[in-house]
């Protein structure tokens, strides 16, 4: 029932194959070729049973020999490719002594054979194996998560042994106390504290912090950070069993065990109707006789009776019906750019009384905006346009994200100098270069501070403390002895009130969990006018928010990064923006917003609740349509085709009111 494009699996090592529960495509015994047919092979075997079952339809109403052979032949091929599968899992279910709507579909549609009805047997099968293999299809999906951690999760390490040796070794072979070495541009495969190096780490994904974060020696850094800038000598605190990355792996996996309420409740109302139809069935076939004076065998007997009041109570407007009005819905949503993890989700979706925002990339567009430039002494303000042309021919040789920012100010290319010479990195620090005039510092305040006056750093410091107290961020620049500072800020997305506005209309309550600091989490709250927001949160205490809030007031969370992911999957509804977030917060979600289209909120929650109304108006027409082809049938007033029909007309009822959600 997803709209996904079809997944590329590639090949996975033989543990994580067994471990995971991957589906059968994703063996890494199979070859590519092979892999490309085996992906989603029940949907494609259950498509071939239902185009054989046309051409045998047809074929039957000949009065050629040959064609109703033929026929006959194709009907035997329906029930070996609808019909094998479901006898195998029915048997499977029967020795575990479990009883539930795949036995009763899959009894009803063999018994058919017996009292000869088997065309009538063939479409139940045809119609319950589409609609397992489209729900396979949706679960297999989900499981998918685990593998995109994996994959970001790097397998080797370089150990510096006690000769200065570098050695590359596989994870789980590295103990605490190894010492470590993470060049330049790649992720920290384990937890560490710093012992030799500085350099600058890029946190967004697991903390949310939108600014990368300065380390050096004593401290220390968390598995799947990016390194950035320099070289990092770490000792090893956490194993890669113990790592924060596998650490947010339980944590997914934990959530996505979580099964949702409904879930449960349709499990054990199949599993009650599946025994009570099978007991009436057989009931039926025994009493009948005592009761109208009927036989047991032939066309007026009880075991035809029985046997069609089984086949005709076969629930195949619910298992059909009912996915084409979550399959419409989730085609409308799609055509919106809105993907949807299965029908479930518009169900949760529907329950959800309060919505919570991750900020950095959801809120936010995650990327930094230059807000100006400050000269701290006032006698300087003249030469902006000469500092602004330093700090861009100084910038286009680094790759921070205040570089970035700096560059895309429109400032910053008024006007050109020839380029500064020795120009110089300090990882995690800033830029130095030198002009005709002498040294020019560029960075953050630790880099600048000490190069500074007794009252340029008393200016400085104040004025740190009124910028971080606006939820801003600031980078200082020392140029002939003359004191500057860039503010920056996040930048945020466009409409965004007007997408939250949208929601407190349907008088959901707000809320804005992040990673980010204290102060730039309340300017942006009170910028969008949230009455709840919760800040420097890790993983686990996202976690505990969503948790707490999903319980008591069913929670649809946004996020975009892997610190999401775990709260994504616990979440009732877990939507994520599919163009900045990561691909374990992409398959841990429910919801993927494509193309960010977040100001589409409003609009999908409208078409929660109006697939919601749908659904039930299907499930009372699927109902009485059972009662309607099941107790003619059992009284003998309707011959079994004519009872078979009057079940399917229901079912094609309920899905023609179905259709009516593909309207946007």
């Amino acid at each position: 029932m997803t709209m996904h494009q079809p997944i590329v699996h590639q090949p996975i090592v033989f543990e994580e194959f067994f471990e995971m529960g991957q589906q059968e495509s994703a063996s890494p015994f199979l070859t590519p070729q092979s892999r490309r047919w085996a992906g989603y092979l029940p949907l494609k075997a259950a498509i071939l049973a239902a185009f054989l079952l046309v051409i045998a339809f047809i074929l039957s109403f000949t009065s050629s020999p040959w064609l109703l052979a033929l026929s006959s032949f194709l009907i035997i091929a329906v029930y070996f490719f609808a019909g094998i599968p479901s006898l195998i899992e029915a048997i499977q279910d029967l020795s575990s002594l479990e009883i539930n709507i795949d036995v009763l579909m899959t009894l009803a549609a063999f018994s058919s054979v017996l009292i000869g009805s088997g065309m009538e047997g063939a479409l139940l099968l045809v119609l319950f194996s589409l609609s397992g293999a489209m729900e396979e299809a949706v679960t297999g999906r989900a499981k998918s998560s685990i593998r995109s951690l994996h994959r970001l999760s790097p397998t080797k390490a370089t150990v510096v042994d006690p000769d200065g040796t570098l050695v590359e070794r596989a994870l789980p072979d590295i103990k605490v106390g190894t010492t470590i070495l993470v060049k330049a541009g790649q992720i920290v495969p384990l937890d560490g504290i710093v012992i030799h190096g500085t350099s600058s780490v890029n946190l967004v994904h697991l903390t949310g912090e939108s600014l990368p974060v300065t380390k050096i020696v004593g401290n220390t850094v968390e598995a799947g950070a990016r390194n950035l800038d320099g070289a990092l000598t770490l000792q090893v605190t956490h194993t890669s069993s113990d790592s924060t990355l596998a650490r947010i792996i339980q944590l997914v996996t934990q959530a996505q065990e979580a099964r949702p309420r409904l879930q449960r409740w349709f499990d054990t109302l199949s599993r009650s109707y599946a025994l009570t139809i099978i007991l009436l069935s057989s009931f039926f076939a025994l009493a009948l006789p005592y009761i109208l004076k009927i036989p047991f065998l032939g066309f007026e007997g009880s075991v035809y009776r029985a046997v069609a009041f089984l086949i005709a109570a076969s629930p195949c407007a619910l298992i059909i019906a009912i996915p084409i009005a979550y399959l419409s819905a989730i085609s409308s949503t799609a055509r919106r750019g809105i993907l949807l993890k299965g029908g479930i989700t518009l169900d949760a979706l529907a329950s959800c009384k309060a919505v919570a925002f991750d900020k950095t990339g959801t809120l936010t567009t995650g990327e930094l905006s230059c807000l100006g430039l400050e000269a701290l002494d006032p006698s300087t303000k003249q030469e902006e346009e000469y500092a602004w042309a330093i700090a861009y021919a100084m910038e286009k040789n680094a790759v921070h994200p205040i570089a970035k920012a700096i560059l895309n100010a429109p400032q910053a290319r008024a006007k050109t100098i020839s380029t500064p010479t020795a120009f110089k990195s300090i990882p995690g620090y800033g830029l130095e270069a030198i002009t005709e005039t002498g040294p020019i510092y560029i960075g953050n305040a630790d880099y600048i501070l000490p190069k500074l006056t007794e009252s340029q750093r008393q200016v400085l410091q104040q004025r740190i403390q009124e910028i971080q107290k606006a939820g801003q961020l600031m980078a200082a620049m020392l140029l002939d002895e003359k004191l500057y500072l860039f503010r920056f800020s996040d930048t945020l997305r466009p409409n965004i009130s007007k997408s939250l506005k949208a929601l407190r209309d349907q008088n959901l309550q707000l809320y804005m969990l992040t990673g980010d600091h204290e102060e730039n989490a309340k300017v942006v709250a009170q910028q969008l006018g949230f009455d709840h927001y919760f800040a420097n949160l890790k993983p686990e205490d996202k976690l505990h928010h969503v948790t707490e809030l999903s319980r008591k007031d069913g929670l649809a969370m946004i996020g975009d990064g892997i610190n999401d992911a775990p709260a994504l999957a616990r979440a009732t509804v877990g939507i994520c923006m599919g163009k900045v977030g990561s691909s374990a917060a992409v398959d841990a979600s429910d919801v993927i917003l494509l193309q960010d289209n977040i100001e589409l909120l409003g609009w999908l929650m409208d078409k929660a609740h109006q697939t919601k109304r749908i659904v039930t108006q299907n499930l009372l027409l699927a109902t009485s349509a059972i009662f309607i082809a099941a107790l003619p049938a059992l009284a003998g007033i309707v011959p079994l085709w004519l009872a078979v029909v009057m079940h399917e007309g229901g079912t094609v009822l309920v899905g023609l009111n179905a259709l009516r959600l593909l309207r946007k």
